[in-house]
């Protein structure tokens, strides 16, 4: 049974900066891609960053409304899965989800940024920025 934890949500002030924790179990983490999304009140989940496998190249992607500002990452010791946030602005408010997904979406013609391609997801940590 798949299982995704996230955690470190919270509030913050505008520049500040949170690191976001999602702990997985009941697969091989290793072998899995793996996201981050973010759903801002009244508006579509978007993807933020995803990270290839272990075994595949480890490649990160980012969307542009975030790119230089988070950094993806993962432990596979310990089956988590992180995003630090940076300089965090009113607009990052949202709850923030993980997910994941066996194959990468890129190997079928997929984007990495797109919800449906992933099959597993977290319950979510809201994120608030004033």
């Amino acid at each position: 049974h798949v299982q995704l934890v996230e955690s470190g949500g919270g509030s913050v002030q505008a520049g500040g900066s949170l690191r976001l924790s999602c702990a997985a179990s009941g697969y091989t983490y290793s072998s899995y891609c793996m996201a981050w999304f973010r759903q801002a009140p009244g508006k579509e989940r978007e993807g933020l960053a995803a990270i290839n496998s272990g075994g595949g190249d480890g490649r990160t992607y980012y969307a542009d409304s975030v790119k230089g500002r988070v950094i993806i990452s993962r432990d596979n010791a310990k089956n988590t899965l992180y995003l630090q946030m940076n300089s965090l602005k009113p607009e990052d408010t949202g709850t923030y989800y993980c997910a994941a997904v066996s194959k990468p979406p890129w190997w079928n013609g997929g984007s990495w940024y797109d919800e449906r391609e992933y099959t597993h997801w977290g319950q979510g940590t809201q994120v608030t920025v004033s």
